[in-house]
């Protein structure tokens, strides 16, 4: 049952929307990875809550793609690392030249962590012996494959030095435990389904960054911060493993109908438990967080329910 503060948001939310706005399409991932279940679990909370609403959570190439589907307005949401969605901001990095300045922003909604997986037996140790391997870097236009490069160029590695492979995540699993790659990296909300199924199929390894290694990444992407990978994350995860955790922002188009956004992030907020039953990455799903980590302004819709709700904003996220 629900409690009093759910029943009387539910009622909130349940109004007209702009023709224009009722049938939603969320960007995610792929389907071994978390934006793809999270961005489903979000589309069936607007189902249910958000009156003349329909949205559809769509398989897509992750964080790169999505952007330039919020900038098109082939997309009504979409989510995208941190690093990506600042790069789209402001036109750098792998969008020089192709700038997405209507991207908003209507939270931040849990941290992804760079996973460097290899079989058991592998004599693959740290990203120094990546020399010469066979690794999958991520599918293309995915966060992934950005996250990686800058850890990797960051530390004086290059695709050069080994066979770099765009898979997707599910490929990365098939092939590592087929010992058609070395090892690979995944960028994604812990856990994720693609590494427990081959966790449970073949004996894997974590790779660990040294704390060198994660101060040189941070040089390179500020977005960067330190993040543990607890024991017992995966089948025969013995010790923990220090790596890097990026956020992953819930993007928008400036061009949504303010009232949509604010209704969208009421939801997003005091619904959260709904999400984090789809996936415990969503325990992460707080207004905190969001002021912490989001790093393009929000949408004027979001403003306006953290305002109502006492929020202070940092000025850096208004527009």
């Amino acid at each position: 049952m629900k409690t009093l503060k759910y029943a009387a948001a539910t009622t909130m939310l349940a109004m007209a929307l702009p023709a224009s706005a009722q049938q939603l399409s969320i960007a995610t991932g792929g389907t071994g990875g978390v934006y793809y279940p999270i961005g489903g679990g979000l589309a069936e909370m607007i189902n249910n809550h958000i009156e003349g609403a329909q949205a559809t959570a769509e398989v897509t190439g992750a964080s790169v793609e999505n952007m330039g589907l919020i900038m098109r307005g082939d997309a009504d949401m979409a989510t995208a690392l941190a690093d990506t969605v600042y790069q789209a901001y402001t036109g750098t990095g792998d969008f020089e030249g192709r700038q997405v300045e209507n991207t908003r922003a209507l939270a931040s909604i849990y941290p992804n962590a760079v996973q460097l997986v290899v079989l058991a037996e592998s004599d693959i140790q740290g990203i120094d012996d990546l020399a010469g391997k066979r690794v999958s870097v991520g599918a293309p236009g995915s966060g992934t494959e950005l996250n990686a490069r800058a850890v990797l160029e960051s530390n004086g590695i290059s695709y050069d030095d080994f066979t770099a492979q765009r898979l997707n995540f599910n490929e990365t699993a098939d092939a590592i435990r087929d010992g058609d790659i070395d090892a690979g990296f995944w960028s994604v909300g812990p856990p994720t389904s693609s590494i427990m199924n081959l966790a449970a199929t073949r004996d894997i390894r974590l790779i660990s960054l040294t704390d060198e290694e994660i101060a040189n990444a941070q040089e390179e992407e500020a977005v960067f911060a330190p993040y543990q990978l607890e024991a017992g994350l995966y089948d025969g995860m013995d010790e923990a493993v220090q790596t890097i955790g990026i956020p992953n922002v819930l993007v928008v188009n400036a061009d949504m109908d303010e009232e949509l956004a604010y209704q969208l992030t009421q939801l997003l907020f005091e619904h959260t438990d709904e999400l984090i039953a789809v996936h415990p990455a969503a325990n992460d799903t707080t207004v905190e967080f969001t002021m912490e980590s989001t790093p393009v302004p929000l949408h004027p819709g979001a403003i306006r329910y953290f305002e109502e709700t006492g929020v202070e904003i940092p000025d850096r996220l208004r527009p």
